[in-house]
């Protein structure tokens, strides 16, 4: 079984700028997919970033220029840079990986906060 650590959320001013961490531990099989996702209160979980093993990152329009996702195979981790914070930006986001066996793994959630 595939446990999933995430870091790095927390409050910050709009502009200012959070690094969301995810490290995969366990029963590892070869990831394919590592992804984020976040959720607002009353809305539908939406991806934000994902980077499959063949590094082709993809991004929400409303996040591209603002952030970037990046991954470290060696260590299991997956990245989510986020500058330009905006306030529309506060959910709780999670951290997704999918094997090549199309098994998914989620993690617990991080809260980011933005204020005004």
């Amino acid at each position: 079984q595939v446990q999933l650590v995430e870091s790095g959320g927390g409050l910050v001013q709009a502009g200012g700028s959070l690094r969301l961490s995810c490290a995969a531990s366990g029963s590892i099989f070869r990831i394919n997919v590592m992804a984020w996702y976040r959720q607002a209160p009353g809305k539908q979980r939406e991806l934000v970033a994902a980077i499959p093993s063949s590094g082709n990152t993809k991004c929400a329009d409303s996040v591209k220029g603002r952030f970037t996702i990046s991954r470290d195979n060696a260590q299991n981790t997956v990245y989510l840079q986020m500058n330009s914070l905006k306030p529309e930006d506060t959910a709780v986001y999670y951290c997704y990986v999918q094997d090549v066996r199309g098994v998914i793994t989620w993690g617990q959630g991080t809260q980011v906060t933005v204020s005004s």
